[in-house]
């Protein structure tokens, strides 16, 4: 409103300018209405950073260009220039608001996290429930999560089965199922069933309390560009005002007749100060990094500063853990071999014999067989061999399920397998009957992690690992890596990242991934640190320098994708605001550039560079 209030204004003045012949004074007294209805912030701000000893910024350049133009006329041989000082600064408050505008996206962007913060927590205590604060709880309490409420606090569901809208977390739209023993994690939304959770961390501790605190402090870090364009305003700005004083006194004073020429040249530095205004840069670039670490986090990566945006854009190098990055970390049957019954019946007598078994390795057979617990076979004399496996009754059948030892000790004749990773042996009465492989499954989009990297440019993609030499050959086989080590303890992943590191290119990054506590070390070594945040450790988010919460590796090359992306359009603005502006103080250091030249060179360039900046928040990659 206030804008066009003034355009009018602007116009009804130009009007009567052209109407009426009134002496100069009294034009000034018309166009100072709408020049101090637009522009009374402006100046206000400017004789603030006089008054707090930082007069030399965009506000000052602004009112002393502006009021020179509207003194100017007054000048013996001098032209009015009123249209055109309230013109300056009406187009000055345009960037403004072009600038608010697209700040104001880029904080809707990250605002989005911000929903994700939960206002109370049910909790049940003493048989009642009680509506608290969520930092209220304690660990171990149990808290009732009802359809539609956000969820408080981490935990592990007790009862109930939901549907977990997790986007504002992940960034993945479909919703996620959650039933009892299951974990979830604060922020998300639950869809359907009420479900009671007991508590596993305090509200502090919480992933939603952290993920909050991370988009908090992402400011603190800025990039290299916005701390170069930060130095370069503070050192610029005073210069360029004394250039401008400079310009319009020292040629009157050498030409010989210094009343004469003076309006001349007091006109050319005018220009020269609205050129030289460094808004477009001072705005542009800081904005096109808060863009992109908005577009960054709607597609559910986390990066904690600006800074590491330049990083990422860099990275020619990343390093892999494995359980957990590129793999599920979860035991999970893969194939199985009957030797004497079919496949179906093996994996049901396995499954049954573990039914009580806590090992990871009896859960996936109890996962691969849900219907274990129902299907009416009895299960009696269970009896668990240390090192070697577990024998049980199942129904009429004596059901041995282990190791090779096992076998040896039964006497019984086992065949090896040609899959990589843990072989579960079966005999059924005494004979063999086939044996079962697991293993940790890759996760679906480990490949096409890979491959991504590739196409983007990716030199060198390696995978460190503590598992054993076979599990990691075969997993770099399937993904195609180029170079892996197995077997390693942490300081062995730093001693690899190190050499790594040192190996590396001048302009090329080393990034690594992981999920784990003794990933930290390595997460804090390397040029940029990659934490799955979904079901990673907490040390291993503290460390890192970008999460990602989902804990699907193909978003490492989103994350690179975006930050390539953001530092390109930073560059454009640069370049462009910078070309534009020294065109148009060449014309003016001649005598060819009009003061509406100098509008487009300094507010005009500003608006372009801003919605070039908004492009930062698109997260295509």
């Amino acid at each position: 409103m206030l804008i066009a209030a003034t355009a009018i204004l602007l116009v009804a003045a130009v009007i009567i300018e052209h109407t009426w012949t009134l002496p100069t004074w009294q034009l000034l007294l018309i166009y100072l209405i709408p020049y101090l209805l637009v522009g009374h912030e402006t100046l206000k701000e400017a004789a603030e950073g006089i008054a707090h000893g930082d007069a030399f910024n965009e506000h000052f350049l602004m009112a002393v260009a502006t009021l020179g133009a509207l003194l100017i006329g007054f000048m013996p041989g001098a032209e009015t220039e009123f249209p055109e000082a309230v013109f300056v600064m009406l187009f000055f408050q345009v960037g403004e608001l072009f600038e608010g505008y697209a700040e104001g996206k880029s904080r809707d962007s990250i605002a989005h996290l911000m929903d994700i913060r939960p206002d109370t927590a049910n909790v049940e205590r003493a048989g009642e429930v009680l509506t608290v604060s969520p930092d209220e709880v304690q660990v171990g309490e149990i808290i009732i999560v009802r359809p539609g409420d956000k969820v408080p606090l981490d935990g592990v569901i007790e009862e109930g089965a939901t549907s977990l809208n997790t986007q504002a977390l992940t960034g993945e739209s479909l919703p996620r199922e959650a039933a009892q023993g299951d974990s979830v994690i604060s922020g998300c939304i639950n869809l359907s069933g009420v479900v009671r959770v007991r508590t596993t961390k305090s509200f502090g501790e919480s992933t939603v309390s952290k993920i909050i605190a991370l988009v908090e402090n992402a400011g603190e870090h800025k990039s290299q560009s916005e701390a170069f364009i930060t130095r370069f305003a503070r050192v610029y700005t005073p210069i360029v005002v004394f250039a401008a004083l400079a310009l319009a006194l020292v040629p009157p004073l050498v030409s010989g007749d210094f009343l004469a020429t003076l309006p001349t040249w007091l006109h050319r530095a005018l220009i020269f100060l609205v050129v030289s205004c460094p808004c477009a840069l001072v705005i542009s670039v800081p904005l096109t990094f808060f863009g992109g670490i908005g577009g960054a986090s709607r597609s559910g990566i986390l990066v904690k500063g600006s800074n590491f945006m330049d990083v990422l854009a860099k990275v020619q190098t990343v390093v892999f853990d494995k359980t957990g990055t590129l793999t599920h970390g979860q035991f999970a049957v893969e194939a199985v071999h009957p030797d004497r019954y079919d496949a179906h019946h093996l994996l049901h007598l396995a499954a049954h014999v573990e039914h009580f078994s806590t090992h990871p390795i009896g859960a996936a057979l109890r996962d691969a067989y849900p219907n274990e617990a129902t299907d009416g076979c009895t299960l009696s004399d269970v009896e668990e061999i240390a090192g070697h496996g577990v024998k049980a009754r199942v129904g009429d059948d004596v059901v041995c399920v282990g190791n090779t030892k096992m076998m040896e000790s039964l006497g019984v004749q086992w065949r090896n397998c040609h899959h990589v990773g843990t072989i579960i042996h079966v005999a059924i009465n005494g004979e063999y009957a086939g044996h079962i492989v697991i293993n940790d499954k890759l996760k679906e989009d480990s490949a096409e992690a890979i491959a991504r990297l590739r196409r983007l440019g990716v030199k060198h993609t390696v995978m460190l690992t503590g598992d054993r030499k076979e599990v990691a050959e075969h997993v770099a086989e399937q993904l195609a890596l180029e170079e892996w080590h197995a077997e390693l303890l942490p300081a062995d992943k730093v001693a690899h990242v190190e050499r790594l590191l040192a190996a590396k290119t001048a302009d090329g990054r080393l990034a690594f991934v992981g999920d784990g506590v003794n990933d930290a070390p390595v997460l804090a070594r390397a040029d940029v640190g990659i934490a799955m945040g979904g079901l990673g450790s907490d040390a291993a988010i503290e460390a890192a320098d970008v999460v990602l919460m989902d804990d699907q590796p193909s978003k490492i090359a989103t994350a690179i994708s975006i930050a390539r992306r953001t530092i390109a359009i930073a560059r454009q603005n640069v370049a462009f605001a910078i070309g534009v502006k020294v065109a148009v103080l060449l014309l003016a250091s001649v005598g060819l550039a009009t003061m509406w030249m100098a509008v487009f060179a300094d507010v005009g360039v500003t608006v372009l560079a801003v919605l070039n900046a908004m492009r930062a928040l698109r997260t295509q990659a």
